[in-house]
């Protein structure tokens, strides 16, 4: 029942983000390990896809593991790090399958070299698929995104092919990890929390923000197609006046 396809909404966001939360209260309301949570999270993840696909969305990015949850304890971080590894092997070719290119972003270092070569190889799977890009951010905070971005730009001004004054936000912007798509149009936020937790700081200047209470494992089909007409409802001024974009349509 859940499944059966809905109408699409008239305005469909190209680029969705969304912070998974909630998986490990989830699971400590069932008296479940928080790995528990996380497993159960993976049928929200390919709820969310199926929704995407349906209402051809173009980039669906989901904030997996972010830089500061190394802090976490260590059998939750192994977990994750184990769940992750073998989703990758796992979901590569099914992605694959439905035309889904998954890309994952952030600072790959700190992450085991068995799993590093993992995420290379679910990448090049699916590198010829174009339905959509699936992006997965994993050790990503969005200081680090920028700081990177900074870094690249210094080493061109110290090798003499740029001067400062040609940078501009706009250059700047390229040199981030998603600087080739689309800015997200749509951040949701799952499990009751509201605010972004360092996630594409500089991407979300003009995102529409969208709260959920229920916790990631809950979060499924009907949720998410939800989110996206409660996006469609809305309306996106960027500084303008709402007279100048009514006006801007009739023309």
């Amino acid at each position: 029942m859940e499944k059966t396809k809905q109408t699409v909404p008239s305005v469909v966001p190209r680029h969705v983000a969304i912070i998974m939360d909630g998986n490990n209260r989830w699971a400590k309301k069932r008296f479940m390990p928080g790995v528990a949570g996380h497993k159960a999270g993976v049928d929200a993840v390919r709820a969310v896809i199926e929704v995407c696909a349906e209402a051809k969305v173009e980039v669906l990015t989901l904030f997996a593991f972010s830089s500061e949850n190394w802090q976490r304890p260590a059998e939750e971080v192994s977990a994750l790090m184990d769940l992750f590894f073998k989703a990758l092997r796992r979901e590569a070719k099914r992605l694959n399958d439905n035309g889904i290119s998954l890309r994952i972003i952030g600072d790959r270092s700190r992450f085991h070299p068995e799993l590093q070569a993992a995420m290379r190889e679910a990448e090049a799977i699916t590198a010829g698929s174009n339905r959509f890009v699936l992006q997965i951010a994993a050790n990503y905070g969005g200081q680090w995104d920028i700081a990177q971005a900074a870094q690249r730009l210094a080493r061109e001004v110290q090798a003499g092919h740029l001067r400062p004054d040609d940078i501009t936000p706009e250059l700047l912007q390229t040199c981030l990890v998603t600087g080739d798509l689309p800015l997200p149009d749509l951040c949701i936020r799952t499990g009751g929390e509201h605010r972004i937790s360092n996630f594409l700081l500089w991407q979300l200047a003009y995102t529409e923000l969208y709260f959920s209470d229920l916790f990631w494992p809950d979060f499924k089909h009907d949720a998410m197609r939800n989110a996206l007409a409660d996006f469609a409802s809305r309306q996106r001024r960027f500084g303008k006046t709402s007279e100048q974009i009514e006006a801007g349509a009739r023309v």
